[in-house]
């Protein structure tokens, strides 16, 4: 459980995730968060940083500390990204810091009444005295799909964010009212024009860019030729298993289940 009274002292030990403006600092982009005492961390500390206890990694406790005013290092603070190749329960707290530090910068005022907001001691949100209004930390939740067709090929898409030659599976935000299965229909329609069926969930994953929850699926190409949404989505094609192009690494979970497909996985 996440919480955000707690007091620093000289000798707290854990793993430290300053984040500053949606960056971590690391000593190097192949560096983890500072596993260490309270008073060993890094001088421009001045210890007026809110601390949040995260949660632990075996056993350790992971602290979360929000700097607001980042220093002139800035080849020193990265985004979560860089620590997607360390353990996954390092990237999993790192993901928590992003998200409950970036929960802090935007809920400084209420939203209904613009009165100040005030922290919950026993939960994470956060509540305004004056009409009441609580807020907690926002998660937008996003489909993955990954569709094969009975030609034992799989259909990988380049959006328009992504180089040339760098292809992944489709991938949409849920909208309001909406099912994960329905999001995943209505996604596949939208930026390739094909329908598919047989929906098969494969799992999650945090992902703090800034505040998304992946959700992966595969699903069975059913009818339609690939016409690819404009402004969106750049080139869409069905690949051979044995001849996929560059992919996302096997740390996301796009990566895992295209890596689970290539396999011979279904």
């Amino acid at each position: 459980m996440i919480k955000h009274n707690v007091t620093a002292t000289a000798d707290l030990f854990g793993h430290w995730f300053i984040v500053s403006q949606g960056k971590i600092w690391l000593n190097s982009v192949d560096a983890a968060p500072p596993l260490c005492r309270y008073d060993q961390l890094p001088q421009f500390l001045d210890g007026s940083e809110p601390l949040c206890l995260l949660g632990a990694i075996e056993g350790v406790d992971c602290y979360l500390l929000n700097y607001t005013d980042r220093p002139e290092a800035e080849e020193q603070w990265h985004s979560a990204r860089a620590l997607l190749q360390q353990s996954a329960a390092i990237f999993e707290h790192a993901a928590r810091a992003c998200q409950v530090a970036l929960f802090f910068q935007t809920h400084r005022y209420c939203g209904q009444c613009g009165s100040s907001m005030h922290l919950v001691n026993w939960e994470l949100a956060a509540l305004c005295h004056k009409c009441g209004h609580r807020c907690y930390p926002r998660i937008n939740p996003c489909v993955l799909i990954a569709v094969v067709n009975d030609k034992n090929q799989l259909l990988l898409a380049r959006s328009t964010r992504h180089k040339t030659g760098f292809f992944s599976i489709l991938a949409g935000f849920v909208e309001s009212a909406e099912t994960l299965e329905q999001a995943a229909v209505r996604e596949v329609k939208e930026e390739v024009g094909i329908d598919i069926c047989n929906l098969r969930y494969m799992g999650s994953q945090p992902w703090p860019f800034p505040h998304s929850l992946m959700t992966a699926f595969i699903a069975d190409y059913k009818s339609g030729e690939l016409v690819c949404q404009p402004d969106e989505i750049e080139e869409a094609h069905w690949f051979d298993l044995d001849q996929l192009p560059e992919v996302p690494m096997v740390a996301t979970l796009s990566g895992q289940v295209i890596q689970y497909i290539a396999r011979g996985g279904r």
